[in-house]
């Protein structure tokens, strides 16, 4: 039974320094990503009409309940 409370004082004390690390890093801006959203435009495909194999699975499958 003693081990089973030094277990639970070692997973609570853990949890308690991981959301301090959480909190200290949140606070600093660790977190924060502003030069993400602006670069995303310049990595789309150079061709939007390449479809991946499943992607034109799915357009027939459209297609033929549509015209179902």
């Amino acid at each position: 039974m003693e081990l089973l409370y030094l277990m639970i004082l070692c997973s609570v004390s853990l949890a308690v320094i991981f959301l301090i690390i959480f909190i200290y890093n949140a606070r600093k801006g660790q977190f924060d990503d502003d030069e993400s959203p602006a670069v995303r435009i310049l990595l789309d495909k150079d061709n939007p009409d390449e479809r991946d194999e499943q992607g034109e699975e799915k357009d027939r499958k459209k297609k033929k309940i549509i015209s179902d």
